[in-house]
């Protein structure tokens, strides 16, 4: 039987894997899945103690394990191992506190939004428009209100999915059939790659920061609370660089090929083309609160399409 990660075949605490262990029980603790913290844990040059990657289950396995905190069970009780924890009881605690939420959710398909990660604001006080679904389950796009850490916005504008991007799809549509449009592409792409070069350099400098202070607080040189603080901040804003980074990338390496039924091509394309071909024609969509409750339609005034500024291109509408 393999040993158990952070620990050595006597159950004693190995000092090159015990940070890891920490790091990826924080990262669990602070929201993220483990498939997320399977993801990071292999960028970091971290493996499992039979020399391979980490996965979702492998590292549901290693949360679920009460020896990561000195623990074992006794007829169901969770009782001293005998042996030093990497991670403290209330942490274990936790940790089988949130796997009992993740197999208990009912999980909703995902839905593909064109416009999230900064492709639509609300017009009331400009926080990113994320995705979310309503009460039946229908998707839309909302401002979230500001939740305890002070994150959000003004949480007043909620707009149907589908609604919103058909809007947004027939203007870009009306852009795609002008004379000359390739020419324009070409120009956006252009300095779409230069931006991208910047958030590559932005987020290098992120994640040595971030390591920093990791390597802190495995040594227990800073406090739980101290690091946590950093990480959430410094993740919010990698997480942020990467998705402009992802979109770049994909605007950057977009081709319209020899589409004839530019319509017809636009029902049929992928998401990918569809969000990097708007981000490559829009710097922004500004959504304003309906006039009512339950309003189905693009009232005028509720939706502004922020142009790029290149020659050929609609002012706004």
């Amino acid at each position: 039987m393999p040993r158990l990660f952070g620990f050595d075949a006597q159950r004693r605490l190995r000092e090159d894997e015990v940070v890891a262990l920490r790091l990826m029980v924080s990262r669990g603790l602070t929201g993220q899945s483990n498939a997320d913290v399977a993801v990071w844990a292999n960028e970091e040059g971290y493996r499992g103690t039979l020399g391979g990657e980490w996965k979702d289950a492998s590292v549901g396995r290693l949360f679920r394990n009460p020896a990561i905190a000195g623990l074992r069970y006794d007829d169901g009780e969770l009782v001293d191992a005998g042996h030093d924890g990497a991670i403290t009881r209330e942490e274990f605690l936790a940790l089988l506190e949130r796997e009992k939420r993740r197999q208990t959710s009912d999980p909703v398909p995902a839905y593909d939004y064109l416009h999230v990660d900064g492709g639509s604001t609300c017009g009331n006080c400009r926080h990113w428009l994320q995705g979310a679904r309503t009460n039946a389950g229908s998707p839309g796009y909302r401002c979230r209100p500001k939740g305890k850490e002070g994150r959000g916005g003004c949480g007043k504008v909620r707009i149907d999915a589908e609604l919103l991007e058909n809007h947004v799809g027939e203007y870009v549509v009306a852009e795609l059939l002008k004379p000359g449009i390739r020419k324009q592409i070409l120009a956006a792409q252009a300095a779409v790659r230069a931006q991208a070069e910047e958030l590559r350099r932005t987020i290098a400098e992120l994640e040595g920061r971030r390591n920093e202070a990791a390597i802190l607080y495995g040594k227990r040189q800073i406090s739980s609370d101290a690091w946590v603080t950093a990480d959430g901040e410094i993740t919010a804003n990698l997480k942020d660089a990467r998705s402009r980074l992802r979109y770049a990338e994909q605007m950057a390496n977009f081709s319209l090929g020899s589409a004839k039924d530019l319509v017809r091509w636009w029902n049929r394309a992928p998401s990918a083309s569809k969000r990097a071909i708007t981000r490559l024609f829009l710097e922004d969509i500004e959504v304003f609160p309906a006039s009512a409750q339950g309003v189905r339609t693009v009232e005028p005034g509720r939706v502004f399409l922020h142009w790029r500024k290149l020659p050929g291109l609609s002012d706004g509408c």
